[in-house]
């Protein structure tokens, strides 16, 4: 066999050579930073024998599979603990996540958070006895032999056809298709962060089992670099920030619809203004559809088949009617309106629409997971041909947004569900080799979800990342060439002939509700001046005396469309700046006997302890460039 290394030499390699062989061939001190290894993009246990030629990498401590593979291992870890202190819990499945792991358990008495520490201790006793963590390949009736008292893993080694592995640890064995690090001994720096209920395998029908989550690393300051992060995110959680500034309400009488207060619907105005203007800008047509339609509508687009337990259904005139779940038939119905020749297209049909979904009572979180809410939706109808063209104008977009807010993204196609969708599997293979050819034109990477497309086309979905570097799913482009003909929608071509049309579906923000949770989080509440709910608080020194002054400063800036409060309550300047400052607004005015003698203003930003004296024109025109050029705040 002959591997290819990253410089593109060549090794011959002899029957039973392991990756850490290959890793002490290369650098003695190398192999002590290997923890695992990919041949040709899979990755594999160090220990594990080469069995093919291909392209060989090692992967080593800091590369992003390592911490997949260490957290993966110490979801092992945590079982062996609770197969230790809990014999009679049974292991569902403990895989790698962004920045951890869990593991979910069937536990026959329950468990808390504060079991952690117990639990945690007998991880750390684990792992110094540093056992070998071996893998082994076994048939499946010794499969169901080994795990005969755990319904779970009987159910997982039913539905696997490929050769089924185990691995073992000490008196602990898994099933598991692995890779993991060598030995016990090398997962140190560990915590367990929290506990919640899982159904097995996502399905409601089925037993709630109780997730563990944690993470691991390398090295004790990593660690605790990280739990710090974690302490930051609670402090920016978008439910207390919200309600400490009061930008919306949840009630006991609408789980999962939230009530935009005041300033949380002066927020969300905005930013809604800001996509309606780019939109336009862009050559989008906006309308606004009804929020509740027939059955034979959704019975027509596929929803009520594939997507009718998430919907809110009622009857009229005894008739069956959906609240809908998505916009997209009603922009169908937009475009059937009227007809359309091959130069209309294509047709950009953007929507701020209003839509439900049935989720899961434990399934709701704050804004990030509601029962309804605004999706920043368009959908686009044009000829094959435009395809290409369409989605890198829509990514230009995409980039332009996502830089205002200062997040970052990476992209993953989704391919076509294994089952549940609808259409040619041959249209499906076309639609998304169109994707990865636009992706490739316009030079964004990307990586494959395989499965997780819409039931009617892949999708490309952007993945943010925000200043606590967590991901969000937010922006999507889903490439449709099922809808259209399923509503007989059609174009007149060049040659006079009706074609039916693709039809692209996107969304920027994902949805509004969810976007702001997101920036809310992001910016700490601190929101840039543009956004910002309230932009200005006037404070005069002494009502009584600088009150007028103060007003004038006021009608000032309200002309020029700056959102500005007075705050002339009696208390001491210094209460009043401080709880400016609890409140996040981005610029506070001191109005006191200079500034009302010399018509100027003194001003402090928001988190900065220096004050400017400037005129107040000097002022708004600094204001306005800050606003226009929607600045972060410094």
């Amino acid at each position: 066999m002959k591997i290819v290394l990253p410089d593109g030499k060549e090794m011959e390699v002899t029957q039973g050579t392991s990756g850490e062989d290959i890793a002490k061939a290369i650098s003695l001190s190398l192999a002590k930073k290997a923890i695992a290894y990919k041949l040709n993009d899979e990755v594999y246990d160090l220990s594990r024998p080469i069995e093919k030629s291909g392209k060989f990498n090692l992967i080593l401590i800091g590369d992003k599979e390592s911490y997949d593979v260490l957290n993966h291992s110490t979801s092992h870890l945590l079982a062996q603990a609770i197969h230790h202190l809990y014999p009679e819990a049974k292991f569902g499945f403990g895989p790698a996540i962004e920045e951890g792991f869990y593991y979910d358990i069937d536990f026959k008495n329950p468990v808390s958070e504060q079991d952690f520490s117990k639990i945690e201790q007998e991880m750390q006793r684990l792992s110094q006895q540093n056992y070998p963590i071996v893998r082994e390949v076994i048939s499946k009736e010794q499969a169901k032999e080994l795990f005969k008292d755990n319904p779970y893993k009987i159910e997982l080694i039913e539905g696997i056809d490929d050769e089924i592995t185990i691995y073992r640890q000490g008196d602990f064995f898994d099933l598991c298709a692995g890779p993991h690090v060598q030995r016990t001994g090398q997962i140190k720096n560990f915590k367990l962060l929290s506990l919640a209920g899982a159904y097995w395998r996502g399905d409601v029908k089925n037993k709630q089992l109780t997730r563990i989550y944690g993470t691991s690393f390398f090295s004790k300051d990593e660690l605790e670099k990280h739990l710090t992060i974690l302490e930051e995110r609670k402090k920016r959680d978008h439910r207390k920030l919200g309600k400490e500034l009061e930008l919306f309400m949840l009630s006991d009488f609408g789980p999962g619809l939230p009530f935009w207060l005041p300033k949380g619907y002066q927020l969300r105005r905005t930013l809604e203004d800001f996509w309606l203007d780019l939109h336009r800008k862009n050559g989008y047509v906006v309308v606004e559809t009804p929020i509740m339609l027939s059955k034979e509508l959704w019975e027509i687009s596929g929803h009520w088949d594939h997507y009718k337990e998430d919907m809110f259904i009622t009857n009229a005139d005894e008739k069956e009617y959906a609240i809908k779940p998505m916009n997209c038939p009603g922009a169908i119905l937009v475009y059937k309106n009227s007809l359309h020749s091959y130069k209309d297209l294509p047709l950009r049909i953007a929507e701020l629409g209003h839509v439900h979904r049935y989720e899961a009572s434990g399934a709701l979180n704050g804004l990030f997971r509601v029962r309804t809410f605004t999706q920043d939706d368009a959908h686009i109808l044009l000829t094959e041909n435009q395809i290409g063209d369409e989605i890198e104008r829509i990514i230009k977009i995409y980039d332009y947004v996502y830089s205002i807010f200062g997040l970052n993204y990476h992209i993953e196609l989704s391919t076509r569900p294994e089952d549940n969708y609808i259409g040619d599997i041959a249209v499906w293979d076309r639609a998304e080799q169109d994707l990865i050819r636009v992706c490739k034109a316009t030079g964004k990477e990307f990586k494959i979800n395989p499965g997780d497309g819409a039931f009617y086309g892949p999708k490309l979905d952007f993945k943010l990342r925000d200043s606590m570097n967590r991901i969000w799913q937010c922006g999507t482009i889903q490439l449709d060439m099922q809808l259209p003909g399923r509503f007989d929608c059609t174009y007149i071509d060049e040659n006079g002939q009706k074609v039916t049309p693709v039809m692209i579906h996107r969304a920027c923000f994902g949805s509004i509700e969810r976007f702001i949770a997101i920036i809310t989080e992001n910016f700490a509440g601190a929101f840039p001046t543009w956004l910002a709910p309230v932009q200005i608080n006037i404070l005069p020194v002494s009502p009584q005396v600088h009150g007028n002054y103060a007003n004038e400063v006021k009608e000032a800036l309200e002309k020029e469309n700056i959102r500005v409060v007075i705050d002339d309550r009696e208390e001491k300047l210094g209460y009043r700046l401080r709880e400016a400052q609890v409140q996040k607004v981005p610029y506070s005015l001191v109005i006191g006997d200079n500034e009302c003698h010399n018509g100027s203003v003194t001003y402090r930003a928001y988190g900065k302890k220096e004050q400017t004296t400037v005129s107040l024109q000097e002022f708004i025109a600094l204001l306005k460039e800050e606003i226009d050029n929607k600045s972060f705040n410094k």
